[in-house]
């Protein structure tokens, strides 16, 4: 590869080491951990295969000639080539080519919803490759064997970089520029590098030490971190610019889709994300109050949205022991499999199940939250309504069923209804800088209105996966490069 933004990597094409593997061999997943086993922690709820079962996964990949996975992944992942490496029990070689399009597999291999598995060819029938845990066998494997070390740029370019947000896309970017020489500093408001894989994420999908065992070798590689840092208040929006050559805002799409609805200030009702993130520091061993405890437990749970955030609330809320869950979708519900108008290889509308839906949860959909009840200022219960979706003029419309009015009981509504767009008052209006239709930052090969500002990930894209938000930021770290070398 020539150097970090190399436009190809040689990788010798080798035949099939088991051609017939796809046939003989079914797809085999680790699996979850005992119900009952895992709602009593908060550790990663998914199993492991032994090296033989993982190398064998890795032989079912057929080595199509149009490698659908490779379409379907953001980062463009080479996954024929390192599932070839895994089956052979080269695991450096598999995690080489690996990162060649991805700095954090550790992630992905755990949180991913596995675009790549959704367009291969053996999805056709239900089987794809394991592409996901064979992913995160690899950079386990690597860690484990001594693979993953810090490698410093030989040569340094002088230039500068800010990166504001420490997300995946801002440190995927960071990792790039650094790699390329620049001296780059990563500005986290929060205490704690990492965004919403940080705060966003429960520890029974992603224990925050992966996070900081990449961290690790970043810093040692030269990348500077600031946490605790608010740019516009701590170090001004001027000096950012005046002082490096280059900034680049990656601050996600933080502002949550508010509930606009009677009782929606009452006591015990809070977006997800701020009972999601209390929870993370609880387990990372600070202690609240019990006024500013925001817990579940021995309480009937009204989670708002049905999407993995949601869920995430689900999860989380089980392992508080919460007395019920409940959790409310206002879409309908999806088929099991996919309709004739949602073909292979494009992403599978379908019913997803996690694995917290697993645990306990009341799944219903078609439903819009009309009210909630209070008593005594506290949230005793929401007024709900069914709706039935219609087709007028090639647009969705959402019309009330008549008579179709319930009322749940919810000592703790958590909002999940997804994330409308970057928050703009502070730092994004004091650069002064123009916002598309949707609220997002208007940006342009990720240059933003300012010369000197560019911006990646959910902040100009809006809220989305962690694989698209890493190869934005791959995306921004080239353009960058370009801009600093003229």
């Amino acid at each position: 590869m020539c150097g970090p933004f190399g436009a190809a990597q040689t990788i010798k094409r080798r035949t099939m080491g088991n051609p017939k593997a796809f046939i003989t061999i079914k797809r085999k997943d680790g699996g979850y951990r005992p119900i009952s086993e895992r709602i009593g922690d908060f550790g990663e709820v998914e199993q492991t295969l032994d090296e033989q079962d993982r190398r064998e996964q890795a032989s079912r990949c057929m080595d199509c000639g149009v490698p659908f996975c490779h379409w379907g992944c953001p980062v463009g992942s080479k996954t024929p080539e390192w599932q070839d490496a895994v089956y052979r029990g080269n695991w450096e070689e598999a995690y080489r080519i690996l990162t060649s399009t991805n700095f954090m597999p550790e992630i992905t291999g755990r949180i991913c919803p596995a675009l790549c598995e959704k367009s291969c060819v053996l999805a056709i029938h239900n089987q794809a490759v394991t592409c996901r845990e064979n992913e995160c066998s690899v950079v386990e494997n690597a860690f484990d064997r001594g693979f993953v070390r810090p490698k410093p740029p030989k040569k340094r370019s002088g230039k500068t970089v800010a990166i504001v947000g420490s997300g995946p896309s801002g440190l995927s970017a960071a990792d790039l520029l650094n790699k390329a020489g620049h001296l780059v500093t990563v500005f986290e408001q929060d205490d704690a590098i990492g965004g919403l894989l940080r705060y966003g994420i429960p520890d029974f999908k992603l224990t925050k030490g992966i996070i900081d065992r990449r961290l690790a070798i970043m810093e040692a590689e030269g990348i500077k971190f600031k946490v605790n840092t608010r740019v516009g208040r701590d170090v001004t929006e001027e000096k950012l610019i005046a002082d490096f050559d280059a900034v680049l805002l990656t601050v996600g799409a933080m502002k949550p889709r508010d509930l606009a609805v009677e009782g929606r200030n009452l006591t015990g009702v809070y977006f997800a994300l701020e009972f999601l993130k209390q929870q993370n520091k609880v387990i990372r061993g600070e202690e609240f109050s019990d006024e500013d405890r925001l817990t579940a437990r021995d309480k009937h749970v009204l989670v708002i949205g049905g999407g993995d955030t949601g869920s995430d609330c689900v999860g989380t809320s089980i392992r508080q022991k919460a007395a019920s869950v409940t959790q409310i979708e206002i879409l309908p519900e999806p088929p099991v499999e996919r309709t004739v108008n949602n073909p292979w290889p494009y992403w599978p509308m379908v019913l997803r199940t996690s694995s917290s839906h697993e645990e306990g949860c009341n799944r219903r959909w078609s439903l819009v939250t009309k009210k909630l009840n209070g008593k005594n200022g506290k949230v005793v219960s929401a007024e709900v309504i069914g709706v039935n979706w219609i087709s007028e003029n090639g647009k969705m419309k959402m019309e009330e069923v008549e008579g179709s009015t319930e009322i749940f009981k919810a000592d703790l509504v958590l909002l999940a209804m997804g994330f409308v767009s970057p928050e703009h008052e502070g730092l994004l209006d004091n650069l002064g800088l123009e916002y598309d239709g949707r609220g997002n930052i208007a940006a342009s090969g990720n240059k933003t209105s300012n010369p000197k500002v560019f911006t990646a990930g959910d902040a100009t894209r809006g809220a989305s996966l962690v694989v698209h938000a890493i190869q934005s930021g791959r995306e921004a770290a080239l353009n960058i490069d370009g801009f600093l070398k003229g």
